[in-house]
């Protein structure tokens, strides 16, 4: 059998994009080898396709460890662009794990698109302290529809991988977490490391940008609009009744996977 993909990048977080069918082998399974960047195709997770009553497509999120999420923002505009290139469109509504994403085209290079996503109304919980191996460390828990660990830094830790890890094996996420590390810049601007559920350490998340803003939103360290910069580029967070995640996503090439 063969399996014909898509690839697609977010700011570096980079996602295989493919038609689900109910006659492929282990949908987990199938996506931890195409994942694979020694011996597969290389992504952070993939995109199952399906029809959707509601929307222009069903998006399904495998991470490339096999385990499922909710969303993906990245992820989702990854297939707005896919959608977008495929039909011409402006506009691609797509059903997520955590509810319909609307992704609006702001512009266009090529296969370079930039989209406006209304990303949904977060959930801000308390400040939780944890205790780790380096101490404790405290953060803010915000969901935008998946969960996530927001942990305010002077500097990023040189082992910054290693802790986040500890940090989101915590007994008391019992559905998993994602944790981004955040430094703020100035009023307007945030820097931000991402360390996600079922992949470890990314360029970029979506979602992750989203919380991270949120957060120092809601401790009133920054305003709306806000910029964030990450290791594979930079996204812009405005909160007005919810929130909206602008960024680009770029359609990378195209292939045949051999099941």
């Amino acid at each position: 059998m063969i399996l014909p993909f898509t690839k697609a990048s977010a700011c570096g977080n980079d996602f295989l994009i493919a038609d689900g069918d109910e006659s492929l082998p282990d949908l987990a399974d199938l996506t931890r080898r195409i994942c694979d960047r020694h011996n597969g195709v290389g992504a952070d997770g993939v995109e199952w396709l399906f029809p959707a009553h509601d929307a222009d497509v069903e998006a399904r999120l495998i991470n490339a460890d096999g385990s499922a999420a909710e969303i993906s923002g990245n992820g989702t505009r990854c297939v707005a662009a896919y959608l977008c290139a495929e039909s011409k469109k402006e506009l691609a509504v797509v059903r997520t794990g955590a509810g319909l994403k609307t992704c609006r085209l702001m512009a266009r290079n090529g296969m370079v698109f930039e989209f406006e996503t209304a990303m949904g109304v977060p959930e801000v919980g308390g400040e939780r302290a944890l205790l780790t191996s380096d101490g404790e460390v405290r953060g803010t828990l915000v969901s935008m529809g998946n969960p996530h660990f927001v942990v305010l830094v002077n500097q990023f830790w040189p082992d910054w991988q290693r802790r986040a890890a500890e940090i989101q094996a915590d007994a008391s996420f019992r559905h998993g977490v994602n944790v981004e590390l955040v430094r703020t810049q100035d009023g307007s601007q945030i820097e931000v490391r991402f360390y996600e559920r079922g992949v470890g350490a990314t360029m970029s998340s979506g979602t992750g940008s989203c919380a991270a803003a949120v957060a120092m939103m809601a401790s009133r360290r920054v305003e709306s609009p806000v910029r964030v910069r990450a290791e594979g580029g930079t996204q812009s967070v405005r909160f007005e009744k919810e929130v909206f995640l602008t960024g680009p996503a770029q359609l990378v090439c195209e292939g045949k996977f051999f099941l």
